[in-house]
């Protein structure tokens, strides 16, 4: 599963400036968690779907086969949520013989025929009709909603919208729409007949058997799954799809996509087949299932999710050259989910408690996708955001990687299950090294496939192989919380040329142990130093130098999860910048640079060398530091970026050079960027518009349209915002909603860009936009669990819904005839219920 992302990191900024707010988890009982007590092994599962399209409901036919898992049983009990259950019969070769049930509390209870023993099986029959609408079930800031299937626009009144169906098990809510113990410690092989409309397309796992013509133009597809998976991975999906072909080895890879998308599938989700490869070859471990299909679907209640061999992406995965010429900004997901396939749907977490042993491993695949494909200095990038993913969120450091006492299972799926595991993992690679690291994982996927892990069972495997203890690792990475706070001090023994480093913890509770890359600093040059800090709060280091180092540089490679007290002058950061090998280093002299560029010249001379730095990451974050309307910064690097603006090999540093020249508000750079609006990407695009609004702002208006913003990044999105909203561009008004929502929160983070989403905002509440109002209140839905744990960022969003629902029936009196007016109020007023 991958997460939805919310716009910009803005809650996290809001909660990290409100760190001592009372939160709704505040206070909570403790509840231990235990993993799920199986008395029923599943074996097979076979079903018979079809669909009422008018109604939303599915009509359900069921032999499930099972055993009791060791002590001898005559009850068979099943998740079933928001059914109707019409008949309960044992089958025994096709022969029905009626059985006693008892269905209520979304839990169906069935009386065997006998009592059966572990060694038989049991074939149950159930004919039932799955209501997703009458689910009670809620979601989570992780997945949005928990009806486990879902009909999009099924009635197809929307003309803008598909007609679509799709599941989504993860957590418990396959049971919406087929009996079954809705837990990850079962699995079962599977089978589904789906009969659909002729004219759409079917996905489920697995293999398609058989396409069998019906009546009144139906088709029955028949999809067969002969390995088992957990139930909360079997999916179904139906629509009007492209189905783009593509090939692993002898295994089919195919693409799913909206027709509109189908000349870009391959740029968009084409690299599948290498990582396929990459990953298996990596974990010494091939690809273990059937085919590799991807899909994507409207209105989904997530980012993506791994079904196993069925992937469902959500429609932000959909990208136009636009946008793929800049960075096809899915790619990190569609590596996520298909790690998934080893970590999370070979082997499954067996309780929600692990679910690191999921998660965790498919957050960290991103960093070694990035690695192989893009080099270690892009992979390191992604890493760092991860980190300050974590450290945005406070209440992340009061949580332990696996924990047993979460409040609801869904509260699992946060920064520490997925961000700081990852970095735990990127820890513990480096210190047990590659080759010991990575035979540990084969030997955790060969010992436990097809079954269930967790991270004990992760560190039996890795002790096997490398013969160390690792207790002490997991014991306080995984089973303790937090980390460490470092500050550090120097003395200098000419006599002896001695240099002792002090490395002091300063966080409250537990002292932490861990490896640490010192570098010293001589002539300019780092000399990299290894040690091992111990538990405690201060650790001396002595090493042999030729001279007092100029300084040093504690956790260079940036391997160490924690924070750092660093009081460095900008002459060492420069010598920081120029000298180290390690991306972090010289990101964060860089990083540093942007912020004091106005205050001293080394920073700015940190800044020019950046322009020319090889990492197009780097390039960007100099440029952003600029304002080439000094006469001493456009002396410096003004010549560097007019050739940055035209010919960087990479448009996004294109689109941030021409950002910085038009802080000049030079005529003479009009024709660049007019030519900039006839470019593919829209990083250069959105950039040159956002030049001529300060120049030339009467012809904004007319080239606007230039510019697809449909599903377009956050920070394309926030580069256009203030253009869109000055001149009243309302063809992309709908584009600007999603951001313009959190307008309360991107104040905390960016005041300039904070008022015009405010202004934006106002503008849609006061506008007759019915697509610009769904769109709004739908990224609220999305993250209303996000929100509900802090009651002041609650109270923030139900006063903003309200002030334009006010806003709202001042454009229905103008206008009460308005055929969408009504449905745009409805629609906040459901909005501002769902926060109650």
């Amino acid at each position: 599963m991958k997460k939805v992302m919310i716009s910009i990191s803005l809650l996290g900024v809001f909660f990290s400036a409100n760190l001592y707010a009372q939160t709704e988890t505040s206070g909570r009982t403790e509840v231990y968690r235990q993993t799920h007590t199986k008395t029923t092994e599943l074996k097979h599962t076979k079903l018979k779907v079809s669909f009422d399209y008018q109604k939303e409901h599915m009509s359900g036919e069921e032999w499930l086969t099972a055993s009791p898992y060791f002590y001898p049983s005559d009850s068979l009990i099943l998740d079933a949520k928001g059914m109707l259950i019409h008949e309960v019969a044992l089958d025994q070769k096709g022969k029905k013989a009626p059985l006693k049930f008892q269905y209520q509390d979304d839990m169906l209870s069935i009386n065997l025929d006998k009592t059966y023993t572990r060694n038989q099986e049991y074939t149950v029959y159930i004919k039932y009709t799955a209501r997703p609408n009458e689910v009670k079930q809620k979601g989570s800031a992780a997945i949005s909603d928990a009806k486990g299937l879902y009909f999009v626009n099924a009635q197809g009144t929307d003309a803008d919208k598909p007609t679509q169906i799709w599941t989504q098990g993860e957590t418990e809510a396959s049971s919406a729409w087929f009996p079954t113990v809705d837990k990850p410690n079962q699995k079962t092989t599977q089978e589904i007949y789906m009969t659909v409309p002729d004219k759409y397309v079917t996905l489920s796992n697995g293999l398609m058997k058989s396409s069998t013509k019906e009546a009144k133009g139906l088709r029955t597809d028949h999809w067969v799954m002969d390995k088992k998976h957990a139930p909360y991975l079997f999916f179904m999906g139906v629509g009007d799809y492209a189905v783009v072909k593509d090939k692993w080895r002898n295994i089919s890879v195919d693409y799913y996509v909206e027709k509109e998308f189908e000349p870009y599938a391959k740029q968009i989700f084409g690299n599948t087949p290498e990582m396929m490869e990459f990953f298996s070859k990596r974990l010494n471990y091939d690809y273990p299932w059937s085919k590799y299909s991807q899909m994507t679907a409207r209105d989904y209640v997530s980012g993506a999710m791994e079904n196993t061999t069925a992937v469902l992406h959500q429609e932000a995965a959909q990208q136009k050259p636009g946008d793929l010429i800049d960075e096809n900004r899915w790619e990190d997901t569609i590596a996520h989910e298909l790690f998934h396939h080893w970590f999370g749907d070979l082997v499954t977490a067996e309780s929600w408690s692990n679910l690191t042993v999921n998660e965790s491993f498919a957050n960290y695949s991103q960093y070694l996708w990035n690695e192989h494909k893009y080099g270690k200095d892009n992979a390191d990038f992604e890493l760092m955001k991860d980190s300050r993913a974590y450290f945005m969120d406070p209440s992340n450091v009061t949580k332990d990687l696996v924990r047993f006492n979460y409040h609801n299972r869904e509260d699992m799926f946060d920064g520490v299950s997925y961000t700081k595991g990852g970095l735990i993992l990127h820890m513990l690679r480096n210190y047990l090294g590659d080759d010991a690291f990575f035979t540990g994982l084969t030997d955790y996927l060969k010992t436990n496939e097809y079954g269930t892990g967790e991270a004990q069972q992760l560190r039996l495997s890795l002790e096997k192989v490398t013969g160390k203890d690792l207790n002490w690792f997991f014991n306080q990475w995984y089973y303790g919380n937090g980390h460490p706070k470092l500050s550090y001090s120097t003395t200098f023994e000419p006599i002896k040329k001695q240099v002792t480093v002090t490395i002091n913890q300063t966080q409250i509770g537990q002292n932490f142990q861990f490896p640490l890359a010192i570098d010293l600093y001589e002539n300019g040059k780092p000399a990299r130093k290894k040690v091992w800090v111990n538990a405690k709060e201060k650790n001396d280091f002595t090493f042999s130098v030729s001279k007092n180092p100029e300084f040093v540089n504690i956790n260079a490679d940036g391997v160490l999860v924690g924070e750092f007290t660093d009081t460095k002058t900008p002459e060492q950061l420069m010598v920081q910048y120029q000298n180290s090998k390690d991306f972090l280093s010289r990101y964060k002299a860089v990083d540093y640079a942007t912020e004091n560029a106005a205050k001293d010249a080394t920073s700015l001379k940190i800044l020019a060398a950046a322009l020319k730095d090889t990492n197009f990451r780097i390039r960007m974050k100099a440029l952003t530091g600029l304002d080439l309307s000094k006469a001493d910064q456009a002396k410096a690097m003004l010549s560097e970026v007019e050739k940055m603006a035209s010919n960087d090999p990479k448009t996004l540093v294109q689109g941030e050079a021409l950002s910085a020249l038009a802080k000049t508000k030079d005529k003479k750079y009009l024709p660049l960027f007019e030519k900039g609006m006839n470019a593919v990407s829209n990083a250069v695009k959105a950039n040159s518009l956002s030049a001529i609004s300060v120049i030339d702002p009467v012809r904004v208006v007319a080239l606007a349209d230039k510019i697809d913003l449909e599903g377009a990044s956050d920070d394309l999105i926030a580069t256009m915002l203030p253009v869109i909203v000055k001149n009243k561009i309302e063809k992309q008004m709908p584009a600007i909603a999603s951001t313009a929502a959190f307008y309360p929160f991107l104040k905390f983070q960016n005041p300039e860009l904070g008022a015009a989403a405010e202004d934006g905002f106002n503008w849609i509440m006061s506008s007759d936009n019915l697509k610009a109002t769904e769109n709004v209140t739908k990224i609220l839905g999305q993250v209303k669990s996000q929100i509900a744990q802090n009651p002041q960022a609650k109270m923030m969003i139900v006063k903003i819904l309200q002030d334009g629902l006010a806003k709202k029936m001042v454009v229905l009196k103008a206008n009460p005839t308005s055929p969408t007016i009504n449905k745009q109020i409805d629609l906040i007023n459901k909005t501002i219920e769902s926060y109650k």
